[in-house]
């Protein structure tokens, strides 16, 4: 039995977990703690957006955030058909459609609120390049609501299941990590900052994820299948989703029909999103095509990953072919995350999973084909799911993922809130609650001390020799390529880190031994 109004909430007999998870988070008095936490991410979030965005006043394609307003423009005025189809009416040299289905769909729905309060904006041909601080304001809202209603109660949902299960937290561990995966400074700049829609394929991850700790894998695989659907990047984490599910499946009765029910479930979704463009296999090449930029080649700019960080020694793009590259790439990502994947066939469970995300999302940041910048955020998503596990690591990933971005910001003119947002989150990491684990953890040595104050030192000097000085003629990208080769190494240790964390998760004696009951 259930003593709901007493001092403990125990869970009934056959109770479903998502909705013992409520109660226990009305129990814990948490819900108003999160609320409050939601209420200040939105204002903070909101200052953001009062700064300039990519591309502003810069012709003749602006950046970003024209890209997501003429994909409103066209989207709006053309059938679904002729969305990533090269026409008179739809110049794919300009800032055409490459992502799937669904966000298109987002961008019409977006669409219809511009075109509502400010037509202008979203008018075919004429709205090219448009601002106005109408359009500005409108455009910033659909990032604003879109977060509220995706991302936001995504978050909450996986608090309810994570801290409602197993795992055992006091209230001021538990809002510590909403805050800190609410006011995560990174999403935040490029989201609001920047211009972009991050926080709904994020968002609907972080409820699949909650979804399958909750044991609700079907609903699970058509969330997943939607972020997937949303954004192509979202692949960073299938290798983690397949192999957990599929050591689930493989430990039940009947494993074909488990696999089965998920196959079904997974291709049905697709099948819904991409109804448009299977009438013709012309049509649905056409869309798939858009979605592999390879002709960009292996890297762009100076995104902290293997291919970029090593190109300083070996020029891949003058020694190899596109095709041999895209082959490298292949093996090289599927060889690091794979360990992570045989962990958790061989022994799934709800915590490995989690680090089996992060293992996956850092396999494709670091060696995937075609990796900007902004894509660090998909690592850092599952990495602030494990903070309070993990907080070091967090916060460690957090001040190198926003230094990768640096250089980025500053061109978008949002030093002022990336200094801000910076140091809130310094503020906020080091709040006496939610570090119980470093409290607990032995004073690391005085070597390790060394390193650590050294890297975060090289870490300011960078930020201040990027503001401050001009690089030499020769090499005028000098500073971004210091700041890459540092972010690049920090990214490799972390990954280390993280697999053999992932494998020891399996060892007899371990918290996850409890775990597998839960599966």
């Amino acid at each position: 039995m259930e003593k709901r109004r007493g001092k403990k909430v125990m869970k009934n007999e056959g109770e479903d977990d998502a909705d013992y998870a409520w109660w226990w988070l009305i129990h814990k008095g948490v819900t108003v703690s999160f609320m409050c936490i939601a209420v200040f991410a939105f204002l903070v979030r909101v200052a953001v957006s009062l700064h300039p965005y990519s591309g502003a006043n810069n012709p003749p394609k602006y950046g970003d955030y024209e890209a997501q307003r003429h994909w409103m423009e066209i989207t709006l005025n053309l059938p679904p058909k002729e969305w990533y189809r090269n026409s008179t009416n739809n110049d794919l040299n300009y800032w055409g459609l490459d992502y799937p289905p669904l966000t298109a769909y987002q961008s019409y729905v977006h669409g219809l609120l511009l075109r509502s309060f400010h037509p202008n904006s979203v008018t075919l041909f004429t709205s090219r390049g448009h601002e106005s601080y109408l359009g500005k304001l409108l455009m910033r809202w659909t990032v604003l609501s879109s977060d509220a209603m995706v991302f936001f109660p995504a978050v909450f949902y996986f608090v309810a299941v994570y801290y409602s299960g197993h795992h055992s937290g006091r209230k001021s561990d538990i809002v510590w990590h909403i805050a800190m995966m609410l006011l995560n400074p990174c999403l935040i700049l490029i989201d609001h900052g920047h211009f972009q829609y991050n926080c709904i394929s994020l968002g609907l991850t972080v409820a699949a994820i909650a979804a399958i700790l909750s044991k609700r894998d079907l609903i699970a695989c058509v969330l997943f299948s939607l972020a997937l659907n949303h954004k192509q990047m979202s692949t960073y984490f299938a290798p983690a989703f397949f192999s957990h599910l599929l050591g689930k499946c493989l430990k039940r009765p009947n494993p074909y029909l488990e696999v089965s029910k998920l196959g079904f479930v997974v291709l049905g979704t697709f099948t819904v999103v991409w109804w448009p463009y299977l009438h013709s296999r012309d049509a649905f090449l056409g869309v798939l095509s858009r979605l592999a930029p390879f002709e960009r080649g292996i890297y762009e700019d100076y995104v902290a990953n293997f291919w970029c960080t090593t190109s300083v020694l070996i020029k891949w793009k003058r020694l190899f072919s596109t095709q041999l590259l895209k082959l490298l790439s292949f093996g090289a990502t599927v060889s690091l995350c794979l360990p992570s994947m045989v962990q958790q066939i061989w022994a799934p469970s709800n915590k490995g999973f989690l680090y089996g995300l992060l293992n996956s999302s850092f396999s494709f940041y670091l060696f995937s084909f075609q990796v900007h910048e902004k894509s660090i955020l998909l690592p850092l998503l599952p990495a602030s799911l494990l903070a309070l596990e993990e907080p070091f690591l967090f916060g460690w990933l957090t001040q190198f993922a926003l230094l990768s971005m640096f250089p980025l910001l500053c061109r978008d003119k949002l030093i002022l809130p990336y200094m801000a947002l910076f140091a809130l989150f310094i503020l906020i990491f080091y709040l006496p609650c939610g570090r119980r684990d470093m409290r607990e953890t032995p004073s690391p040595t005085t070597l390790k001390s060394f390193v650590m104050k050294f890297l975060v030192l090289c870490s300011l000097v960078c930020h201040i020799v990027y503001l401050t000085m001009r690089p030499p003629e020769k090499y005028p990208f000098l500073f971004e390529a210091a700041i890459m080769l540092l972010c690049f190494s920090q990214f490799m240790l972390l990954t280390a880190y993280t697999n053999a964390k992932q494998w020891k998760l399996s060892k007899p004696g371990t918290l996850m031994d409890k775990e597998k009951k839960l599966i």
